[in-house]
C-alpha cells in the first residue's frame, strides 16, 4: 500500500514539474471498463458462468429446498418429531449451503483472476502501443477523477477487440 501510494505521489509530482511543459501528454484507462466491455472479458465472463453454472444451480436447489423446509416448519399442526425432523434438516442444509457458498465464491473468484489476468496483460501491451505510437508521456489507472478529455478506454477496447 505504500509503495503504490508513493508512486501515486511520485507521478503526481512528475505531472505537477511536466505540467508546464506545452509537449506534456496524458492518458487514462479504466481497467474496470476494460474487464466489463471488452471482447476478450465478456467471452471469459461467459466461459465462467458455464463452468460455475452446474454449481450455481445445486446452490438454487438447496435454497428451493430450505424455502419449502422453512413453510413445513411455519405450521402449528406439527408434530414435536415433525418439527425437529425438519429443524435438524435445515440445520444441516444451511450449513452445507454456507459451505458450498463459500467454496464456490473462493473458486470463482481464483478462476476469474487467472482468466483476467491475461486481458490486463493483453489491455497494457495495447495500452503501451498507443503510449508509444501517440508519444504519451504518462498513463494512469485507478484514479479518483478524470477529465474524460484524457480517458484512452475507449481506444484500448477498440484495440483488444481486433
Amino acid at each position: 500500500m505504500k509503495s503504490s501510494f508513493k508512486g501515486v505521489i511520485a507521478a503526481l509530482a512528475l505531472v505537477a514539474v511536466q505540467a508546464n511543459a506545452a509537449d506534456f501528454k496524458l492518458g487514462f484507462v479504466n481497467i474496470e471498463r476494460v474487464y466489463r466491455e471488452a471482447a476478450p472479458a465478456i467471452a471469459i465472463q461467459k466461459k465462467l458462468d458455464k463452468e460455475f453454472a452446474d454449481r450455481r444451480a445445486e446452490l438454487r436447489k438447496m435454497e428451493g429446498r430450505a424455502k419449502e423446509l422453512e413453510g413445513l416448519m411455519s405450521k402449528s399442526n406439527l408434530s414435536i418429531d415433525d418439527r425437529k425432523r425438519y429443524e435438524r434438516e435445515y440445520a444441516g442444509l444451511d450449513r452445507d449451503y454456507r459451505a458450498k457458498a463459500r467454496e464456490l465464491s473462493e473458486d470463482f473468484n481464483q478462476r476469474r483472476n487467472e482468466e483476467f489476468a491475461s486481458v490486463q496483460e493483453r489491455a497494457n501491451r495495447v495500452l503501451k502501443q498507443i503510449a508509444d505510437r501517440e508519444q504519451y508521456d504518462l498513463i494512469l489507472q485507478d484514479v479518483v477523477y478524470v477529465n474524460p478529455k484524457f480517458d484512452l478506454t475507449s481506444k484500448v477496447l477498440k484495440e483488444l477487440d481486433k
